[in-house]
């Protein structure tokens, strides 16, 4: 079984020691609340002012045994640097004062605002954190998807079949990550505070406002998360990729088998102690997992709290419902 480490910075961790006032953390919280990915996810200052830059080993040296009076070739490991950027995710909310003022109680009024830009801010950075693309999209940062997407690449080893046809879009993938900060972690840039941060600027004279002419006063509140990613060691991660959706059953009639496919998945990590180990699904994936293990002879499918939180454990690593991944990806066969 394996143990779930606790020793790696999260995002609420960093943020509670790089915020003065508090308010970060409580940001943190609530955005690790609505997407738990985030509360297991270790986080690093990056070492650039718009990024991070990790060093990989491509290559090992070449070592052999030596008889008495032999020789043996000197050889050297090889390395190359790999330069992850950050997106820069950003947003205002304006409210007609008029408005936040009218049952006197402006404060939660604009706080009921906030948790809905705080809950678009969450779902847009786990969207991006397994579909971003820099190729695609330049200011934004690029995912798991794009780096785990071929296979005759070096990590294609790394990439276990679901069983969809080629071509095939209605599929989904199960992803087992293994965050570490010399495996894979968030980043945000050098100097910078980690997380969502929140300000309120509080009332302004707002001009030409929803697409008018003229002024108003309003209340003005700007949100702003720094962010990107960075895998450093490849191999503590796995994408289980082209499961068809639609062909998945409870028997196990038709379509992937879900525990089959994760037991496969934790072999093919180097040593799920060295990282703190997840997997993501999303709710059509866990509602399956759930089903089939009732058609399985022996199975590690429990439910635990951890931290407070109901989570459902898989051999002892936690499976995180996550709404981003969709449904609608196209197979890689």
């Amino acid at each position: 079984m394996a143990t779930l480490t606790n020793n790696f910075p999260t995002l609420l961790d960093v943020a509670k020691r790089t915020g003065g006032d508090g308010r970060i953390g409580v940001v943190a919280e609530i955005l690790n609340g609505v997407n738990p990915v985030l509360d297991y996810m270790a986080y690093v200052q990056g070492n650039l002012p718009t990024g991070h830059k990790s060093i990989v080993r491509t290559y090992l040296p070449t070592v052999n045994f030596r008889k008495l009076y032999g020789v043996v070739a000197s050889d050297k490991s090889e390395t190359i640097p790999v330069i992850d950027s950050c997106g820069m995710l950003e947003a205002y909310a304006a409210i007609d004062k008029a408005l936040a003022d009218l049952n006197g109680n402006t404060a939660a009024f604009r706080l009921s605002e906030d948790k809905a830009f705080i809950e678009a801010m969450g779902q847009k950075a786990v969207s991006t954190l397994f579909y971003g693309n820099e190729n695609l999209v330049p200011e934004s940062f690029t995912g798991f998807t794009p780096r785990y997407n071929s296979k005759t690449a070096p990590n294609a080893e790394n990439l276990l079949d679901g069983g969809g046809l080629n071509g095939q879009t209605d599929c989904m993938s199960i992803w087992l990550l293994g965050f570490a900060p010399d495996k894979t972690y968030g980043i945000y840039p050098k100097g910078s505070q980690a997380g969502l941060q929140v300000e309120d600027k509080g009332q302004m004279t707002l001009q030409n406002f929803n697409g008018g002419t003229g002024f108003m006063e309003g209340y003005l509140s700007h949100y702003r998360w720094d962010l990107g990613l960075t895998v450093q060691d490849w191999r503590y991660n796995v994408r289980i990729h082209s499961i068809d959706s639609s062909l998945l059953t409870a028997d196990l009639s038709t379509g992937a088998d879900l525990v089959n496919l994760m037991v496969q998945a934790e072999e093919l990590i180097p040593n799920l102690g060295a990282c703190r180990p997840v997997f993501c699904m999303n709710r059509k994936a866990l509602t399956f997992l759930r089903l089939q293990k009732l058609k399985k002879v022996a199975y590690n499918l429990t439910e635990e709290t951890v931290g407070g939180k109901h989570v459902t454990m898989f051999d002892g690593i936690p499976v995180l419902r996550t709404d981003a991944l969709l449904s609608t990806e196209t197979s890689l066969n």
